[in-house]
């Protein structure tokens, strides 16, 4: 069911000025919001409301939408849409019974929105063009918290906390197979050629490898810190960065050899990381210290902060065509 919004637009947008061709978008989560920032001059140019407890956000091929999933404190059963070209959310989309959408992610040919909901033990495919559900996959696993495709789409691959594992779906057949990780498996990445899906286990404070061709785990280690909670692949694919949400710090992985190359200091509580499409920055979400870290990749040097709202957390780079 697609509920469409009214009266709900952008607060604090910046008086008379154009939104930028790409955007920065960061989920504040503590105050229910998702900021809009120019990827240039890091200027907030938008705050636009969205559902209760937002987490996640991920936008449309063109970068004209952006879709919010509404964690509610994981009761949540919406995802917010939100135009770009406005600033504006225009569309909730009602999942229910589906509760707690948490990781999200957009088809690269935006048909489909994928979204974990984590407290039902499901994984919702939604019609992007209606907001319809039209495919929902039982992990059998606790806590289904978040999701990264394949670069063809063809597997979706959750990290599942509360079973220390990673579901494996296969859209074609609609098979459902879990992987053991470790305790806490949380954050989780794949690479930019498809081979490998990199995950983080909080709990035991290690990464795990999986072969996506055998949906093997091929090596376990150190994460180069506590409570590792997010990963992601820099874009030429050589090295995976790792935030230790406890360690205040994140740490950069050789992805061929697995060798720890570095670990750089943050703000407190680093949670959300992106990487800049080009490769050459990092920007990390520090939740409790209330602002996103910039780093520059390649020196591994902390640049700059962009204070966007109460509790940063997920983060997306939109292109804008």
């Amino acid at each position: 069911m697609r509920m469409l919004l009214t009266g709900l637009c952008a607060a604090g947008l910046v008086a008379g000025a154009a939104l930028a061709d790409d955007l920065i978008l960061v989920v504040n989560k503590g105050e229910d919001t998702l900021a809009l920032v120019d990827a240039e001059t890091f200027e907030v140019m938008a705050t636009v409301p969205t559902g209760a407890n937002p987490h996640e956000v991920y936008p449309s091929p063109d970068g004209r939408l952006a879709y919010v999933s509404d964690y509610g404190g994981a009761q949540g059963t919406s995802v917010t849409v939100i135009d770009l070209d406005t600033a504006s959310a225009t569309a909730s989309w009602d999942i229910a019974p589906n509760r707690g959408p948490h990781g999200i992610w957009v088809s690269g040919d935006g048909a489909h929105v994928w979204v974990t909901t984590e407290t039902s033990g499901t994984v919702t495919e939604i019609d992007a063009a209606t907001g319809e559900v039209a495919t929902v996959w039982h992990t059998g696993q606790a806590v289904s918290h978040q999701l990264i495709p394949t670069p063809d789409g063809a597997k979706l691959y959750i990290a599942n906390i509360g079973s220390g594992s990673v579901t494996v779906i296969t859209r074609a057949t609609g098979d459902v197979v879990s992987i053991p990780t470790g305790a806490g498996a949380e954050g989780i990445d794949v690479s930019p050629d498809g081979s490998e899906v990199w995950v983080t286990n909080r709990g035991d404070a290690t990464v795990s490898v999986i072969d996506v061709a055998s949906d093997t785990v091929t090596a376990t280690f150190a994460s180069g810190g506590l409570l590792p909670i997010r990963a992601r692949f820099t874009p030429d694919g050589n090295e995976v960065w790792v935030s230790n949400a406890n360690s205040n710090n994140v740490a950069v992985f050789d992805a061929a050899t697995h060798a720890l190359l570095a670990t750089v200091e943050v703000g407190a509580i680093p949670v959300g990381l992106l990487m800049e499409p080009n490769g050459e920055r990092v920007f990390v979400a520090n939740t409790q210290d209330d602002f996103v870290t910039v780093i520059d990749r390649e020196s591994r040097e902390v640049t700059g902060r962009i204070e966007t709202g109460d509790e940063p957390d997920g983060m997306a780079w939109a292109v804008r065509d």
